[in-house]
């Protein structure tokens, strides 16, 4: 091989590996706007920490993705959402099993581990971590006016790719819109709780009002006819078709309160 031939082939090598990484920018930047029109969208903090997990999952096709949030005054952490497990709400950690979290928590920084096999602060769980086949940990803070009120955990399989420093800054980025987002539903909260507002409370009365609608419909139409109804006709009924009919009627409500 001459050397051109070997610049040649240099450049081209050089070439590729800049549109693979321009592709992995384009990409990433279309997750972040997905990612931000759906939780500026929520007033949740479920909703909005559910969203951050399964979309940082899908993007980087990871091991775990989970976030968690802090106590204020340094009390309990808890897992509140995980991209393996969707089902899992508020769980209390025990921060010694996870060192690298609590470190991130206390000094507010990016913890990385390349390795985490061969990581001495993991040692406990090494056989865990080689049986799943993990190769790195990143732990991201979520931050609010520079104090760190959570964290994104994100672990990826050693036959995966490798978690670049473009990808750490990606979820540098997430982790602020996140803080953002919960904060805005905690203000949101807030001011329901100021105004005296239940939202539960105000789901069973929109479902009231949707109740005595329909039973007075449902008398009027009953009463402009002549034919005799009451309990004889009741008694003659199927206890199996009136209960089907009473679930019907319960779906419709929940339907007519929630569109109100």
């Amino acid at each position: 091989m001459t050397a051109a031939t070997t610049l040649l082939a240099n450049q081209v090598q050089r070439l590729q590996t800049r549109v693979d990484s321009l592709e992995r920018e384009r990409k990433q930047l279309l997750a972040l706007l997905d990612l931000l029109r759906e939780i500026s969208g929520s007033l949740h903090y479920l909703d909005i920490v559910q969203t951050v997990a399964r979309r940082l999952g899908n993007t980087f096709g990871l091991d775990r993705c989970s976030v968690f949030l802090a106590e204020r005054g340094g009390g309990a952490v808890h897992l509140v959402a995980s991209y393996e497990d969707p089902a899992i709400r508020n769980h209390v950690v025990d921060l010694s099993r996870y060192p690298e979290l609590r470190r991130a928590l206390e000094t507010g920084s990016v913890v990385k581990i390349p390795d985490a096999t061969r990581d001495p602060s993991l040692a406990g769980v090494f056989a865990v971590l080689t049986s799943r086949r993990v190769q790195s940990i990143t732990v991201v803070p979520i931050t609010w006016r520079d104090a760190a009120i959570g964290a994104i955990f994100l672990r990826t399989f050693r036959d995966g790719p490798a978690f670049t420093e473009g990808d750490v800054h990606f979820c540098q980025v997430v982790a602020s819109l996140t803080a953002k987002a919960l904060r805005n539903a905690h203000r949101f909260e807030r001011l329901q709780l100021r105004r005296g507002e239940d939202p539960v409370g105000r789901a069973a009365d929109r479902e009231r009002a949707a109740l005595v609608g329909f039973l007075r419909r449902l008398l009027d139409a009953f009463t402009t006819k002549e034919e005799p109804w009451g309990e004889g006709a009741l008694a003659r009924a199927s206890t199996a078709e009136v209960d089907r009919l009473v679930g019907v009627a319960m779906t419709v409500l929940s339907q007519e309160a929630a569109a109100r």
